[in-house]
């Protein structure tokens, strides 16, 4: 039991880590696109902001992720069940990630729970309110980031409309350092807290804590590992939603970032886990479409939904498998 659960943090905190490399490029895609800061210097801006921000805002995602999707009480002595969770998820963000496309690693996570518990103990595994709370907001999450990056943009065009676009940018390039900040602590505290829940739901189903209480060494740990891996950063994914989604200016990187800063760090005091790549793509497509409606690349907007769509079901099925494998040898 030891060895397994050992073996399941190790894993825990490597998705962790291939979470903070799938998303560096939602936390710094608007800041480099713009030319604020060098991709070296923003991911070392962004690991920073993810490393501080549960300290700051709580751990409320990680108890709904641990506690408000799957009933803990099934998983009670199966440290097997948090492992398949792991590594199905784990198999479908570097798919995702490999071919450069965003994907939601944290639907990925509530897919790879979801498989191991149809397959242990069917549809009464699974808390109902708790799963729609997270399907609900896969929509509103992009269509609140949507709105506020388009508002956001309107009101400070007309706020700067007497303004030269060469003083617009000068203002703009220095409040871009602020919203990408507060933008990789929304990141940290929605999608480090992921991590947490899972750690500590392992912990109390297998005994080693008494009751769900995070504990600080795994919220040290969890904070670490998304931001060693923000620090290693996915180009690929950087560059797909700094560049081919639309083009942005300073003043649009900015009512991007603050747009999906302001969605993630109200989920995340409500509990509710996000994508982070959800939040940002809408913000962005909602800057954007200020232009004109073709400013929007729709083209990769549909790639992105499609993946959207699969994320859970496909995590869910590996992780189901893999589950199921496992169980044939126990």
């Amino acid at each position: 039991m030891i060895i397994i659960v050992v073996i399941t943090v190790i894993v825990a905190l490597a998705y962790d880590f291939l979470n903070g490399m799938n998303d560096a490029g939602n936390s710094i895609a608007t800041i480099v696109s713009t030319g604020v800061l060098s991709p070296k210097i923003a991911v070392a801006w962004a690991a920073f902001f993810n490393f501080i921000a549960a300290f700051v805002f709580g751990v409320h995602v990680a108890k709904t992720v641990g506690t408000g999707i799957i009933n803990p009480e099934i998983l009670k002595g199966d440290p097997f069940f948090i492992l398949t969770t792991l590594v199905g998820a784990g198999i479908w963000v570097y798919f995702c990630g490999h071919h450069g496309l965003p994907n939601s690693v944290s639907h990925a996570l509530i897919g790879g729970l979801i498989g191991p518990a149809l397959i242990k103990a069917g549809g009464q595994a699974i808390i109902i309110a708790g799963l729609l709370k997270v399907v609900i907001f896969i929509v509103l999450s992009p269509v609140i980031g949507f709105l506020l990056g388009y508002f956001m943009m309107v009101i400070v065009l007309s706020l700067f409309r007497n303004k030269t676009p060469i003083k617009v940018d000068r203002y703009f390039r220095i409040l871009q350092l602020a919203s990408s900040a507060a933008f990789s602590l929304g990141h940290g505290t929605n999608d480090a807290q992921k991590t947490m829940g899972i750690i500590t739901v392992l912990l109390f189903s297998t005994g080693f804590i008494k009751s769900f209480v995070v504990p600080d060494w795994v919220i040290l740990a969890a904070c670490t590992s998304i931001a060693l891996g923000t620090l290693i950063g996915a180009w690929k994914i950087i560059k797909t939603l700094g560049s081919k989604l639309t083009q942005l200016r300073p003043i649009g990187g900015f009512c991007a970032e603050t747009a999906g800063a302001i969605t993630l760090i109200g989920t995340s005091i409500a509990g509710i886990p996000v994508s982070t790549t959800h939040t940002i793509t809408g913000a962005i497509m909602g800057v954007g479409i200020t232009k004109r409606v073709s400013a929007v690349k729709w083209g990769i907007a549909g790639n992105i939904v499609t993946a959207w769509i699969l994320t859970i079901p496909a995590s869910a099925v590996v992780s189901g498998i893999l589950y199921f494998i496992i169980t044939l040898f126990k």
